[in-house]
């Protein structure tokens, strides 16, 4: 029997695992949604599976995502990176990732909870939207302006609009499965 999924999804099974078993799945873990934006961001200009067969490369050279070991790279550790051929050898996506450690840090510094900002902007439970098709997909939507122009006001930067709608549907705050997808809830 033939599983029917969403259009996007190539016949790669990275792509069909990341498809089955982690797009769509409600994340709450703050240090897991830090990782999944900063990657997010790394797909501007590329297609996500260019990141998705990088990403224990991304995790092994950003320290597991964990901003604040991030937040102490310096320069040397930029050049470092961009001789790194396991990721995206851009270096203004390399210094966002550091950049964002920083905001990340700042921000639960004030006393925040990064997880629940994030969700606030679904009202805290995920939006399951009813679409037939791929072509019915948005690219962005008022809740992923909202977070990106918030996003941007902390300090983080690669988080369009466009980028934060494509960060929502991964984190499972907005359920895009289409109508004919097995994943579908």
């Amino acid at each position: 029997m033939t599983l029917t999924r969403c259009a996007w999804v190539s016949e790669d099974p990275i792509y069909q695992e990341y498809h089955d078993k982690v797009w769509g799945c409600p994340v709450y873990d703050p240090l897991e949604l830090f990782e999944k934006l900063c990657l997010d961001g790394q797909q501007a200009g590329l297609s996500w599976i260019t990141i998705l067969k990088k990403q224990q490369n991304y995790q092994k050279a950003f320290a597991n995502f964990d901003p604040y070991k991030i937040a102490k790279f310096t320069e040397d550790d930029v050049e470092r990176l961009m001789q790194d051929k396991g990721i995206v050898r851009n270096r203004l996506k390399i210094q966002s990732i550091i950049r964002n450690a920083k905001a990340y840090i700042a921000f639960l510094e004030q006393g925040n909870d990064f997880s629940q900002f994030l969700w606030e902007f679904v009202g805290g439970k995920p939006i399951v939207n009813e679409f037939l098709s791929l072509t019915e997909v948005p690219v962005e939507t008022p809740e992923s302006q909202a977070m990106s122009k918030a996003l941007k006001k902390l300090g983080f930067n690669f988080v369009g609009p466009t980028i934060c709608y494509a960060f929502m549907q991964a984190v499972g705050m907005v359920d895009d499965h289409t109508q004919e997808c097995f994943c579908r809830k």
